[in-house]
């Protein structure tokens, strides 16, 4: 769906660069935007290895294990059909504290594992996705970020005067995100248990 959404908009720009003249814009913007992808990629893996070697030295310091057992409680009161000591609790935990920590490109793998994890306790059909599973995906799309480390980054890769003056606007932005995330993730699951009695009914 969306390669054909990125197709239908690359091709509605050449023919309508060819019919007003401006095709040579075209190309110009094609080879400044590669170039600007490459070096914004080069950017990152500085900024994504700095960060995973800080929280390697946050990890071994102890303060990531202090992090996960505050979140740890918060973790099972969004995921009560998790058991507390099965593996998907441990990887949620460190997906919760990634994304905190603003590691979103860390939080992702961390993600994925925690879905395989939880597949595993999908009493429903395979393709179908469980509760935990959209209360997973809902609080990475908001991902409350204490430490917007990746933007900073870039912000830096960009000589910005102020790159952490967006800190306090980010925990504003994704506190207000998250908690609607959440409301919307108990709501929706009060109105399909309510669903499910009254078929049971």
């Amino acid at each position: 769906m969306m390669n054909g959404i990125w197709l239908f908009l690359f091709l509605v720009g050449i023919i309508v660069a060819a019919f007003t003249g401006r095709i040579e814009a075209v190309t110009q913007g094609v080879l400044s935007g590669a170039s600007d992808g490459v070096m914004v990629s080069l950017g990152l893996i500085s900024i994504i290895a700095f960060w995973l070697g800080m929280m390697q030295i946050a990890e071994d310091a102890g303060l990531v294990a202090s992090l996960s057992r505050v979140v740890r409680p918060l973790a099972r009161w969004l995921f009560p059909s998790v058991p507390s000591d099965h593996p998907a609790m441990g990887s949620l935990i460190a997906n919760m504290s990634a994304n905190i920590l603003g590691l979103g490109n860390a939080a992702t793998p961390l993600g994925l594992k925690a879905i395989r994890e939880l597949q595993s306790l999908n009493d429903q059909d395979p393709e179908t996705a469980s509760d935990a599973m959209c209360t997973l995906l809902a609080l990475n799309t908001a991902s409350l970020t204490v430490i917007p480390a990746t933007m900073i980054g870039l912000r830096m890769q960009f000589h910005s005067r102020a790159p952490s003056q967006i800190v306090g606007a980010t925990v504003l932005a994704t506190l207000v995100a998250t908690l609607a995330a959440i409301g919307l993730d108990r709501w929706y699951r009060r109105r399909d248990r309510k669903r499910r009695g009254g078929r049971g009914a």
